[in-house]
């Protein structure tokens, strides 16, 4: 695996949007007790149900312990995933993995991203997380992609969505948190961001989704569905927690033109819940030094904007909630070219996000 000291727009790649082509998508199997209940056993087959819907639509690619290793081959027994061992700390592959860039060529290249494990010594969701850094080279020399490495400049790929044009979104309280990178101003971060994506528009929402541990990723709040286009969590309740949440983000959407001049369109997607986590759920994780503990009081930040674009497919988040019919509905009709698939995902939220979390698209190579 060669590592390139230049940078990808200067080497003319770009973060496709993520419903450009897809070569396939990767998974980390989940194990971690002091993060997923019961051993991670129902995460498990959560992860399994997620990686075989993908697998009707495009190859996927887990990663798999030594120790679980043939468990996870009995469980992920399908023509079209692929097992393969790799250490980890947990199996948030979104956040680990690298930001996949391409050109005009038919080359794919990735980025390296410093991983802290959401915020460090300072509000991180457990240590140490140094296996969990390198997740992305593993990848990325298993595919014999050149390696772009960000070191000294911390992101997790759930804190960005690109629409493929330029135009990128964000949230303040995940990139501006002093726990990620208390070094840079917001500038200096748009800086970053447009070198290693090839963007030239940061559209900043204030926050994310209201106990969301990862300090607001966008990418469980607000998505791109296609160029000029995005969908918002929303609520009209008043009381919810996330209602001046969406009303600031909305005030933002609705004032700012793409980096194409464009005016956005919002589609409202609805929120589930309020959701819990049971005392027997909470009961069920290890407790260890520099975790987090779990508690039944704790609103859960579940979403169906958690969602993952992929080859003719959604595959997205139910929650046995009487919205999720509703999000169907809405995701059919935003994506009318695609198969929605809806896959249980409170076993997954419990752990701390859902579906696109627990995913990474590699872009297929594109020729122009």
């Amino acid at each position: 695996m060669t590592t390139l000291n230049t940078n990808p727009r200067a080497d003319g790649f770009r973060m496709p949007a993520e419903w450009e082509a897809h070569s396939k998508t990767w998974m980390v199997w989940p194990q971690r007790p002091d993060n997923w209940r019961l051993g991670g056993k129902p995460a498990q087959q959560a992860f399994t149900a997620v990686a075989k819907a993908i697998a009707e639509f495009e190859p996927v690619t887990v990663c798999v312990s030594a120790q679980q290793y043939e468990n996870a081959c009995a469980r992920l027994d399908h023509s079209n995933i692929r097992v393969v061992e790799m250490s980890s700390d947990d199996a948030w592959v979104r956040d680990t993995g690298p930001t996949f860039v391409i050109n005009d060529s038919g080359d794919v290249r990735g980025v390296d991203w410093q991983f802290n494990a959401w915020g460090g010594f300072n509000g991180g969701l457990y240590s140490p997380w140094n296996r969990d850094d390198q997740v992305a080279s593993k990848i990325l020399q298993i595919e014999s992609c050149a390696r772009y490495r960000t070191e000294g400049f911390v992101l997790e790929g759930g804190s960005i969505h690109v629409d493929g044009e330029g135009t990128l979104i964000t949230t303040e309280e995940c990139l501006l948190n002093p726990n990620r990178n208390p070094h840079m101003t917001r500038e200096q971060t748009e800086a970053v961001l447009s070198q290693h994506l090839a963007i030239d528009k940061v559209i900043w929402l204030p926050d994310g989704l209201y106990n969301d541990e990862t300090d607001g990723h966008v990418d469980n709040f607000c998505c791109y569905v296609r160029p000029g286009e995005v969908m918002l969590a929303w609520t009209d309740d008043e009381q919810n927690p996330n209602y001046p949440r969406c009303q600031k983000a909305m005030q933002v959407l609705e004032s700012t033109l793409d980096a194409k001049g464009r005016k956005l369109v919002v589609h409202k997607m609805p929120i589930p819940g309020p959701m819990y986590a049971t005392e027997e759920e909470c009961a069920g994780v290890d407790l260890a030094d520099g975790s987090q503990d779990r508690h039944p009081e704790s609103r859960l930040a579940g979403s169906y904007v958690n969602f993952l674009i992929v080859n003719g497919g959604i595959i997205a988040p139910s929650f046995d909630d009487p919205r999720d019919e509703e999000a169907k509905a809405i995701l059919g009709q935003v994506f009318p070219d695609h198969r929605v698939v809806m896959v249980p995902g409170r076993e997954i939220l419990l752990g701390g996000g859902n579906i696109h979390c627990i995913t990474q698209q590699q872009p297929a190579p594109q020729t122009r």
